[in-house]
């Protein structure tokens, strides 16, 4: 089905926050320097981690490559929103609305799978040490990567093309402050079943079979810290992995809570709550949750420094 056939709708309306006038300035600056921070950190992380050699590990790659994704993730929902506190027409054209959807979900899917690598990347870290280097080689390193851009693109494209092939016949404001699938599904002047149950089923599988293989690192990880004699090497196996967990649960947390609920009035003022979390907040956050017990990442960082005064 072509898209103009199916579709009366040329633009959209986003309603945004619902940010009083008096605030907007104070919204705005916000998540300006949010967003500032997140370009700041999630770069300081690439260049770092390529930098320094001794950063050149599997740990390392991968926390590059999910630096770069957050980076990409927060830029396609963030910007726009920040534009939008200062403007008096929150409009968005039907094809950038699709755009919007497809990579954010892309992004999204490589994110989770991303993090269940990581987790398995800790795994054989901790589980086989001497052995580390071997079965984690660059080629199995940009295999796993390759794999995780790869499964994303295919979830947001899967999204992207059932959505646009609705017909919106209006009204055409979209009650989120960015283009996502729950919101439109309310717009479209259509029988929509279908695209609920591809929703709850491609995102739900992912989200849930992504979050149990992480799970099951963890417990295969916990196994092995319990075999750990000293407290020192125990201490330093769980910095490792400190930091992912806490991404872990905050991306979860509020993926699911998000996803996995019927789409009411209620909800979606509620999806627009938790989706402020993994677009601005948790993209800001996960630099410092990964480096705030990293000894050779605060190494490497004040060796920067040195080189570059």
């Amino acid at each position: 089905m072509d898209i103009r056939n199916s579709t009366s709708v040329t633009e959209f309306v986003l309603a945004g926050l619902g940010v009083e006038d008096d605030f907007k300035v104070i919204f705005f600056l916000s998540f300006l320097l949010l967003y500032l921070l997140t370009l700041a950190s999630n770069l300081s992380i690439m260049i770092i981690t390529i930098s320094d050699l001794t950063l050149h590990t599997p740990m390392y790659f991968f926390l590059r490559n999910l630096a770069f994704q957050d980076i990409c993730y927060s830029s396609v929902v963030v910007p726009k929103m920040i534009i939008d506190f200062l403007s008096q027409k929150r409009m968005i054209s039907f094809y950038g609305c699709m755009l919007q959807i497809n990579f954010f979900h892309f992004l999204g899917g490589t994110e989770v799978v991303l993090f269940t690598v990581m987790s398995y990347d800790r795994y054989v870290a901790i589980a086989h040490p001497l052995r580390y280097s071997t079965i984690m080689s660059y080629q199995v390193c940009l295999g796993l990567t390759l794999f995780s851009w790869v499964i994303g693109f295919c979830h947001g494209l899967v999204h992207c093309i059932m959505t646009s092939r609705l017909p919106f016949c209006g009204p055409n404001v979209v009650k989120h402050f960015f283009c996502d699938v729950k919101p439109l599904l309310s717009l479209a002047c259509t029988d929509v079943s279908l695209n609920v149950k591809l929703l709850l089923t491609v995102t739900g599988t992912l989200a849930i079979s992504t979050l149990m293989l992480i799970i099951i690192s963890y417990v295969f990880i916990g196994k092995f810290l319990i075999k750990i004699k000293t407290s020192q090497g125990r201490k330093r196996a769980l910095s490792t992995c400190s930091g992912h967990f806490t991404v872990v649960t905050l991306q979860y947390g509020t993926a699911i809570f998000t996803y996995m609920r019927p789409s009411t009035e209620n909800s979606l003022n509620q999806d627009r709550a938790a989706a402020i979390m993994f677009c601005a907040i948790t993209p800001a956050l996960n630099p410092i949750l990964y480096t705030l017990r990293n000894k050779d990442i605060k190494k490497a960082f004040k060796k920067f420094l040195k080189i570059s005064r």
